[in-house]
Order: structure tokens, then C-alpha cells, then sequence
């Protein structure tokens, strides 16, 4: 999957190509881009393509609009920032495929820009109607996929238009994606060790039973450890529980008995009287957690150790929080792993953060550049890393 086609040598001069970004960034109230991250990561891509001289069509979704046209959601700030971006001027079509499309798209010259207004104000993206795909692929002669974060959903921009067009090829951002977290799955240095964290056992199931045969040592930490103690017979006071995933969680640690990993879980959790950056809170270990008070981060003695695992790492994937980072009195756990993966990857190792809060947290703890890859799909890593085809993946053309 992680091999496809990709820009690097083609020639798209004088063609139309379609290109499917990932501008879902972030607004404030008056609509302006509170971070642009989403938007420079697609640059490479399109400045090639501009300087090849193709008549580049670029395409995304913003937000959830369901389908209606909602004007909070427009895409016409993303083109303003884009323009600012490229230092050059970048044309908005103010539907997908209807008139004001159809006329931008055929009017392009080689090297013009063109950004079509957000692909889910129409309901057939995200049920890639093959009328709307077939509509949008008329737009243009080649596909170009840079949308990583979008890879895991079966949409009409991501799967129904290369199937029109006969393929597609891989941008420079979705190459990179592919590089870096093919090669954790294929042929990772080892030790290889990942970091999982977040709320939620549910949502990472099929991620740790792969894992668990692909990596060396699994550390697991956040709101999904409370699931495994209670299902291990632990009390867990008012800390969050995943109740549907409590037989997932015995069916994990049954595996983990005879899997190729080593699973640790925290021996230590920081608990609170309340849910609050204010409340009072105390470190005990898990088999302690009190009946009317809630786990909230990882104990000192997990953050410990977890640092001395991820030490020895030669290769590391990080997914997920390991407390409730956004309030600072429960962001230790998480500053340590955070802090840890930096110094491995200053060693040497090969470091990759996916997607979502822990993208938010390497930010926020100033240590990107401390980092051999930050993926930009959150839900597409995870699918990625459970060993999952991803349907936009798979309809570009293979190298």
C-alpha cells in the first residue's frame, strides 16, 4: 500500500489535475484561520505542480456541513490564505461542480490555481455518489491525492474520481506519510516501541491486537487504562470507563500473554476529587485509586519508566495522550513521554507522532522539531498502523 505512483518525475504540463488536499483547518467566530498548518503542509505539492506549468483544481471538505451549504464552512478564507502562501493569486469557484466550477476549471491556464468550495456541502462526497465523482472528475484529465488525513474514507473526491480517471498519483505530503509509517510496519529498527493513549479502548482496538505482534513494547496510558484495571478487577473510583469494551479489553491482555510485545500498563495514576484544574489531587498506584475520585494522568513511577523504555527505542509511534493534557495539572504524563520521544529521536531513533491530540500535545510542548514525522491524519495513522487498506490509498496507481 505504501508504494504508488507518485509526482515527482511526471510531467503534468498544460493538463488539468485534480487535487485532492486536506484544508479542514480550524476557524475562529469572523472566520479566520486560527492555524495553517493544514494548508503549508499541501505547499510542495502545489508549488510543483504550478512550476510544471499543470492547470492545478484543488479540492477539500471543512467541518461537518452534512451535505447543505453552510457559509461558516466556505472555503473562500482558505483560498485568501493560500494566495498570501504562494505569493500569487489563487482563483475560488463558488460551488464544486456546478457552473461557477465548470467555468473556472475550463478557463485555467498552465501554473493557475483554482480552489473549489467545500466537496461536503454536497451530500454525494461523503456517500461518493458515482454521479457527483464522475461530475468532479470532469473537471479534470489527473488525479493527485495529498490528503492523507481524508485516505481513510471511501468519499467521492478520495475513491469515485481516480476510479473515473483510471488512477491517480500520491502528492509529496501523502508520499511521505506513506514512507514513514510504511516502513514502522514493513522493516522498523528495534526495539520498536509505541506509545498509546486517549480515552477510549474502543476506538484502538484492531491498532493494538496488530501491534501487538509488531512491536517490542507497548506502553498504554490515558482514560483506556481505567477500562483494563476494572476488567483486571481494580477498582477505578469515578475514573472514565469504556464499559462495550471491557471483554475487547480481556481479549487484549489474553493476547498479550503469547504476543511478541511486552504490554505496560501504568503502575501509578495522578486522581482527583473532581474534574477541574482546581481540584485537589494526589498520586497513588492503581491498585488505590479512591471510590469517589478519578484517574486523570499517569503517576510519576509510570513516567519514569516509560522514559527508560522509550530510552533504548529505535523506533517509536506515538498515538494519544497519556492524561488529560489540555489542563496543565494533569499534562506531566504526558510532557514526560512527549520529552522522552524528543531525546530517543535526538539518539537516533525514528520517531512518529499520529495525528489528532498528540500532534496538539508535540505542538503545544514546542518539540516538532524534535520529531522524525508528525502525521497529519489522526484516524487515517490509526487505520494505517491496525494493518487496514485505506480506500484512498488504494485507488491511486501502483509504482
Amino acid at each position: 500500500m505504501s508504494r504508488k505512483q507518485n509526482i515527482a518525475a511526471w510531467d503534468p504540463a498544460g493538463a488539468r489535475v485534480l487535487v485532492r488536499v486536506d484544508f479542514n483547518v480550524p476557524l475562529d467566530g469572523d472566520r479566520n484561520i486560527t492555524d495553517d498548518t493544514r494548508i503549508t503542509a499541501a505547499l510542495p505539492t502545489v508549488s510543483h505542480l504550478v512550476e510544471r506549468g499543470a492547470k492545478v483544481i484543488l479540492m477539500s471538505h471543512l467541518g461537518r456541513p452534512k451535505g447543505k451549504i453552510q457559509p461558516a464552512m466556505s472555503l473562500r478564507p482558505v483560498a485568501d490564505r493560500l494566495a498570501e502562501l504562494l505569493d500569487a493569486p489563487v482563483k475560488f469557484a463558488q460551488d464544486t461542480v456546478g457552473p461557477d466550477a465548470v467555468e473556472r476549471a475550463g478557463g485555467l491556464k498552465p501554473g493557475e490555481v483554482l480552489l473549489l468550495e467545500n466537496l461536503r456541502f454536497n451530500p454525494g462526497e461523503t456517500s461518493n455518489d458515482p454521479g457527483f465523482a464522475a461530475a468532479l472528475a470532469g473537471l479534470g484529465e489527473c488525479f493527485v491525492n495529498d490528503a492523507f488525513g481524508t485516505a481513510h474514507r471511501a468519499h467521492a473526491s478520495t475513491v469515485g474520481v481516480p476510479r473515473v480517471l483510471g488512477g491517480g498519483r500520491a502528492g509529496f505530503l501523502m508520499e511521505k506519510e506513506l514512507a514513514h509509517l510504511g516502513a514502522l510496519l514493513e522493516d522498523p529498527q528495534r526495539p520498536f516501541v509505541a506509545v498509546l493513549g486517549g480515552a477510549k479502548v474502543s476506538g484502538k482496538v484492531d491498532v493494538i491486537l496488530n501491534l501487538l505482534d509488531t512491536v517490542d513494547v507497548l506502553l498504554l496510558g490515558g482514560g483506556m487504562i481505567f477500562t483494563f484495571f476494572r476488567q483486571s478487577g481494580l477498582a477505578i473510583g469515578k475514573s472514565l470507563l469504556d464499559e462495550e469494551a471491557l471483554d475487547v479489553a480481556a481479549e487484549i491482555m489474553a493476547k498479550a500473554r503469547d504476543a511478541r510485545a511486552e504490554l505496560i500498563l501504568p503502575e501509578d495514576v495522578v486522581v482527583a476529587s473532581e474534574f477541574s484544574d482546581a481540584a485537589d489531587s494526589r498520586e497513588v498506584l492503581v491498585t488505590d485509586i479512591p471510590d469517589d475520585w478519578m484517574g486523570l494522568d499517569i503517576g510519576s513511577r509510570t513516567a519514569a519508566r516509560y522514559r527508560e523504555v522509550l530510552a533504548g527505542a529505535r523506533s517509536i509511534f506515538w498515538n494519544g495522550p497519556m492524561g488529560v493534557f489540555e489542563l496543565p495539572r494533569f499534562a506531566t504524563g504526558t510532557r514526560e513521554v512527549g520529552a522522552a520521544v524528543a531525546e530517543a529521536t535526538d539518539s537516533g531513533a525514528v520517531s512518529v507522532v499520529g495525528g489528532g491530540d498528540s500532534v496538539a500535545a508535540v505542538n503545544q510542548l514546542g518539540l516538532a522539531d524534535r520529531i522524525t514525522h508528525i502525521s497529519t491524519g489522526g484516524g487515517a495513522s490509526l487505520e494505517f498502523m491496525a494493518g487496514r487498506a485505506l480506500p484512498g490509498v488504494e485507488a491511486l496507481s501502483d509504482a
